[in-house]
């Protein structure tokens, strides 16, 4: 059996879709940080991350193709010099994305008491509707068969004959020489 989940011949012009499925579930990920995904209305959506401890600074969001990717990655602080007895918050960095479907735009982001908010849209797509028009298949032949030019022999129109000109020019060369 084959690896591939469009096998019908139905899906047809499906592989760009297959490919992101793939890249999705490659994709792993150690759950952190955590994150809420909620649908605004029909064509909007927010992704939320808990980022608690990461500045503006510390934070990047960018669109690569068709992944939305965040990554974090706090700087120590080295100005101050702090006396840990325990250190149970670690800063950490991270690498979190998500695979958007052909079209998604990213509207904005903010940053808000620790959670990262990113709105998306999908624009509606307009309603393409063409209608296709059949042909007989004699006038089909008509308008797709090649005019291919006759460059040797004599051209044939009723009782008449005469000379194609790549003819009529070697008998103008000949003659020359």
């Amino acid at each position: 059996m084959s690896g591939r989940l469009f096998t019908s011949p139905m899906f047809l012009g499906f592989d760009h879709l297959e490919q992101i499925l793939e890249r999705a579930a490659k994709s792993t990920s150690d759950g952190y940080p955590p994150y809420n995904i909620e649908q605004l209305d029909s064509s909007s959506l927010r992704i939320t991350l808990a980022v608690a401890g990461f500045m503006m600074e510390d934070l990047q969001i960018t669109q690569e193709d068709n992944q939305l990717v965040i990554r974090g990655r706090q700087c120590e602080d080295t100005t101050q010099e702090r006396v840990f007895l325990y250190r149970g918050i670690a800063a950490r960095q991270f690498q979190r994305a998500f695979v958007l479907a052909e079209g998604i735009e990213v509207e904005s982001a903010w940053l808000d008491n620790g959670l990262l908010h990113i709105d998306i849209r999908r624009p509606q797509p307009e309603m393409k509707v063409r209608r296709i028009e059949i042909i007989q298949n004699s006038a089909a032949r008509k308008k797709t068969a090649p005019k291919v030019p006759a460059y040797k022999g004599h051209f044939t129109d009723g009782n008449r004959s005469e000379r194609s000109g790549l003819e009529r020019n070697i008998q103008t060369i000949e003659k020359d020489r």
